[in-house]
């Protein structure tokens, strides 16, 4: 093999040059940089970070720090012979390609919860199914909501009585379910699943859906034959597709009370959506991204979408529909005043930051997945960014199948007549010779001139 100085054609001076370079490429670079605060306020946070997920953010060039990706694979590190990209840890999170995601269980599920779409006599009978296979056959421990419990109509299933002392109960926004369940099937349309997102506000467990409701975009499975769907889940043979959720945090402008209590963080599957509420005005609204102001918004509002939420609300105003492994956060104007105003897509990652301009004319209101509905005065902040806590939802076939499945079945995507079938020789054929005959007879009828 021919060495570097045998190659060398020019000064000894340069070739020394030369090695120097290439030593200090074998070796890391470390840079002392210092650290900087993330836009949060980690402080006023609700809920401490788990002990492997707290770091020191540092801040880049130019920009401000970012939270950990979340659904996109690890890239190449280093680009060409010297670039590279610089190694922190601390502020990537490398994961597996989203194709090749997967179910596992470490050990076996004991505890399912069953989530009931409300007020539907249709899903009475699968809910009675389901719920006596789960603790008879299967012998598992089944928790479902107390108001489930109290349908009426449900009290008067006379095979229902015999597993109803068998169920756990609890109550949405007072008992916690963290580290309680290994195991969540929903019955209904795509709002159990956005339910089902809502009662756990970190780690979530596996989700099935069965499509039980009325658009179910969200719910791939159907319930004939349950016991072998739910058993090939149970024994680990499931594609997962991870939907990504945005953690929101409202600050509200400082004041002199001691009895300020602590933001809650709250995590949302579908989107967060500002508006102007029952004002008359437009909304004026600031949109800062990583720290700096992008722009201004005057119009209706404005939707902050996951992925997930692209085929929600998002569709409805213009925006374009994205992929659930896709790391991206989707911002949709609602009727903005500039017809350039399109959506955009941002990097999943960033930090949002929703503010009144300071010459609004009034308040704005913000809803989380549709819930929580709350008004946002001079001063308040709204902080979004992804969140590191996923609903992993379980694929009827794969998660490229199941969602251009839905496409097609529940918003009828590109579906239109498809034109006839021509048989081009005999059609041109056919075409030439009435064109050829039609042109003589006219030649031959047209009278002469005189």
């Amino acid at each position: 093999m021919l060495s570097m100085e045998s190659l060398w054609c020019s000064s000894e001076s340069e070739l020394s040059t030369l090695r120097m370079c290439k030593s200090v490429e074998r070796s890391e670079y470390r840079f002392k940089r210092k650290p900087s605060k993330s836009l949060i306020p980690q402080a006023l946070l609700h809920a401490e970070p788990e002990p492997q997920l707290r770091h020191h953010r540092q801040r880049r060039s130019g920009t401000w720090p970012r939270t950990r990706s979340l659904n996109a694979p690890s890239p190449i590190q280093q680009f060409g012979p010297c670039g590279r990209i610089m190694k922190n840890s601390a502020m990537v999170m490398q994961i597996q390609d989203p194709a090749s995601q997967r179910l596992t269980w470490y050990k076996p599920p004991l505890t399912v919860l069953v989530i009931k779409k409300i007020h539907d006599a249709t899903i009475i009978t699968p809910f009675v199914q389901l719920v006596h296979w789960l603790v008879h056959d299967k012998s598992m421990v089944v928790f479902v909501e107390a108001s489930v419990l109290e349908d009426r109509i449900l009290s008067e299933y006379g095979n229902f009585n015999a597993v109803k002392e068998r169920l756990m109960t609890f109550r949405a926004g007072t008992d916690d379910l963290t580290d309680k369940i290994d195991f969540i099937i929903c019955l209904g349309g795509d709002g159990t699943l956005l339910h089902a997102s809502s009662l756990f506000q970190q780690s979530v467990p596996p989700v099935m859906a069965f499509h039980l409701g009325s658009l179910g975009f969200l719910t791939p499975f159907e319930f004939n034959n349950f016991q072998d769907q739910v058993m090939n889940v149970l024994e680990g043979h499931a594609a997962l597709t991870l939907r990504s959720r945005l953690q929101c945090v409202v600050l509200r402008k400082r004041t002199e009370d001691k009895d300020k209590k602590k933001p809650t963080t709250i995590l949302v599957l579908n989107e967060v959506v500002v508006d102007r509420g029952p004002s008359p005005y437009i909304s004026n609204i600031d949109l800062f991204l990583d720290g700096k102001h992008i722009t201004s918004v005057q119009g209706d509002g404005l939707i902050v979408s996951t992925p997930t939420g692209s085929t929600a609300y998002a569709v409805a105003a213009g925006a374009s529909m994205i992929h659930p492994s896709v790391p991206a956060i989707m911002i949709t104007p609602i009727c903005p005043h500039s017809l350039s105003f399109r959506p955009i897509v941002v990097p999943a990652g960033v930090e949002l930051k929703i503010s009144l301009s300071p010459d609004a004319r009034n308040a704005m209101w913000v809803s989380f997945d549709g819930r929580n509905r709350q008004a946002l005065q001079h001063g308040d902040s709204l902080y979004v960014t992804t969140s590191v806590y996923p609903v992993p939802s379980i694929c009827a076939q794969d998660q490229i199948s199941d969602w251009f499945d839905s496409l097609g079945e529940c918003l009828h995507w590109n579906v239109r007549k498809k034109q006839k079938q021509m048989d081009e020789l005999s059609d041109v054929t056919h075409s030439s010779s009435d064109t050829l005959d039609d042109i003589e007879n006219n030649h031959e009828e047209r009278p002469c001139d005189t």
